[in-house]
């Protein structure tokens, strides 16, 4: 017994060698958060129908834009709020090349319509968007009114040690979503099926979770601590 007992001894001490240790908890990975201030998604809906002079092209703001970027994940999550969006500031609308200038009631109306009529804002409150790189832009996942829709759009992505920027434009249609098309007289006066997205995000690096990363060096090779062998 005597003589099992160093054996014993060491192979105790090998097991809480370097293999014991490729179980531990992975570093925290450095992420983005979104920056509002520098962020921008725009939707201009048209005006269409024979009476369609009788009517106002206009353009919504999303100003709350929410979310990260997830470095581990490769992956950028955004949500917002419906009820959180603008609609027709005149900067945008000038912006657009929108021609006409809605009356503030009509502004208001049309605000209403939208999230009550439209959207069902009170059910459907928020959007949720999930991007990942793609080739030539964005793979969007993009969520609203309870349906999922994935589209592939052009963007133009910058990156430095500081923050990750993307802009770009696409279209969908209303009805993609399960969507109506505010109409009235008959049809005769409606909105588009078509909408004109335009996006301008900003990630800016997460401080926080930088100083984490750095705490536990993230991005350094780990060496296992040699066992006593």
């Amino acid at each position: 017994m005597r003589r099992l007992l160093p054996i014993l001894i060491l192979l105790s001490a090998c097991a809480t060698g370097p293999d014991a240790r490729l179980d531990a908890p992975a570093t925290p990975a450095v992420s983005h958060r979104v920056d509002q201030d520098q962020s921008l998604l725009t939707i201009v809906v048209r005006r269409a129908g024979p009476l369609a002079r009788l009517g106002h092209d206009h353009v919504i703001a999303v100003r709350g834009l929410d979310g990260r970027y997830d470095a581990q994940q490769q992956q950028a999550s955004f949500r917002f709020r419906l009820d959180a969006m603008t609609v027709d500031e005149p900067a945008l609308r000038q912006a657009a090349g929108l021609d006409t200038v809605p009356s503030p009631e009509a502004i208001a109306a049309t605000r209403v319509n939208m999230l009550e009529k439209v959207l069902d804002a009170a059910r459907y409150p928020e959007v949720r968007i999930d991007a990942r790189r793609a080739d030539g832009g964005l793979a969007l996942a993009i969520t609203l009114h309870g349906v999922t829709r994935t589209v592939v759009v052009p963007a133009q992505i910058t990156e430095d040690a500081a923050s990750i920027s993307a802009r770009g434009s696409f279209t969908l249609l209303q009805s993609e979503f399960g969507l109506t098309p505010m109409t009235v007289l008959g049809g005769a006066l409606r909105v588009e099926d078509r909408m004109e997205l335009a996006f301008r995000v900003r990630l800016a690096r997460d401080q926080q979770a930088h100083a984490q990363a750095h705490e536990h060096g993230a991005g350094d090779p780990v060496q296992p601590e040699r066992g006593t062998r």
